[in-house]
């Protein structure tokens, strides 16, 4: 199982926010919404890459 989660890359806010090009509130604002899994690292988020790369893939909802 440790060679699993070795494979994992997990990503700051701030790392995040500059791939979706979105400002670093934004960020928070979706993991606290559950649109973008996390987990909590002391005081911090840490985010897996591959969640982030799906958030980016995935198309946009329309809200109209």
């Amino acid at each position: 199982m440790s060679s699993d989660l070795s494979d994992i890359r997990f990503l700051t806010v701030a790392e995040v926010a500059a791939m979706m090009r979105v400002s670093k509130m934004t960020v928070y604002r979706l993991v606290h919404s559950g649109e973008l899994p996390a987990i909590r690292f002391g005081r911090s988020f840490r985010v897996p890459q591959s969640a982030v790369t799906a958030a980016i893939e995935r198309p946009i909802a329309d809200t109209a």
